[in-house]
């Protein structure tokens, strides 16, 4: 359906995350990605999860590190490729932990495990199916008294994951979890995506999955996928360049909508949050959800609340009880929340 007209795009899109090493577009890559598929395609029975464990973990390789945020961003955030060798598959929506080498100060044991998103499908930037990505925010923390970042308090594994260089070694857990996958059996689901920062990593191969790639899953894909991303100013917007490809090709099946909180007020006159956003299509939202759209969360937990009492709000205006609302999404499985 949509692969064809958006195959000359993808590949520029994907080229500026294609390691040196990997095969090219249209060479000797096979460009139908079939291979990693399970029977029928949407069967998620024999999705595997935490193959790998703390005590026994996956080591992969590092691709390339890339920041991905302009100059201006607040913060810095990164792309990490990370080369598998198709001996650790996973899905969209699940999670790979990372051990940062070395041992925690307060007590000499090892570092515990961080779990990150992965911001890739499972066929990989490159699409050889064996390799993922990651989408990692710098942790740093600004000191008032020094006027400058704080090193004894930084995050000490998104810090080791953004000075990767290629060749460095990781050792990894996972795949973890279930409760973000997409649920492909019918095609006519609408998605909609709620995203702050790097909660976008799912969001990513989602989109990748169902406008980027020859799959069984974007041949026969009808519905809409909705993106709500909220971040800080337009330095900060994440894989913009991917997602307006889609958005051009695709209008009537991808969606998007940005809350930059430094660039935009919201229609009382404050900061844009993703809340605000979400609200602005209450309506819309609300009767997709009836018609069984499925709606995903990714960020910080601190978005959930905003989120809550936002839709509490619309419920009330709407005469609907939100915890009946709520409870019944829950129940037919369209309510997926990850936040950390």
């Amino acid at each position: 359906m949509k692969v064809a007209a958006c195959l000359a795009a993808s590949i520029a899109t994907a080229s500026a995350f294609v390691p040196q090493s990997a095969p090219k577009f249209g060479t000797s890559l096979n460009l139908k990605q079939d291979f990693l598929e399970y029977t029928p395609y949407y069967d998620h029975s024999a999705v595997k999860v935490n193959t790998h464990k703390n005590k026994a973990p996956f080591t992969g390789k590092v691709v390339s590190t890339k920041r991905i945020v302009g100059p201006k961003a607040t913060g810095e955030t990164c792309h990490i490729i990370i080369d598998h060798e198709g001996d650790f598959p996973y899905i969209e929506g699940q999670s790979w932990g990372v051990i940062p080498p070395g041992t925690r100060e307060k007590d000499g044991k090892p570092h515990a495990v961080r779990l990150y998103s992965i911001a890739s499908s499972r066929y990989g930037d490159d699409m050889t199916g064996k390799t993922g990505s990651l989408c990692v925010r710098r942790a740093t923390y600004w000191c008032p008294e020094l006027q400058a970042d704080d090193p004894a308090k930084k995050g000490v594994c998104s810090n080791f994951l953004c000075d990767t260089t290629p060749g460095d070694e990781l050792k990894m857990t996972g795949p973890s979890g279930k409760v973000m996958l997409m649920p492909e059996e019918d095609p006519n689901t609408d998605y909609i995506m709620v995203a702050t920062g790097t909660g976008i990593a799912p969001y990513r191969g989602f989109i990748r999955r169902l406008f980027f790639e020859d799959t069984p899953a974007a041949d026969v894909y009808k519905g809409q996928a909705w993106l709500f991303l909220g971040v800080a100013n337009s330095d900060a917007l994440l894989y913009d360049d991917e997602f307006q490809d889609a958005k051009a090709r695709y209008p009537d099946n991808f969606r998007i909508d940005y809350a930059l909180s430094r660039e935009q007020e919201n229609k009382k006159g404050g900061k844009m949050y993703i809340q605000d956003k979400v609200e602005e299509y209450a309506d819309e939202i609300f009767n997709k959800l009836d018609s069984g759209a499925h709606i995903y969360f990714c960020g910080l937990k601190g978005m959930m609340p905003g989120i809550q009492d936002m839709l509490k709000a619309v419920c009330e205006e709407k005469g609907i009880s939100y915890d009946e609302w709520l409870k019944g999404l829950k129940q037919a499985k369209q309510w997926h929340v990850e936040v950390y």
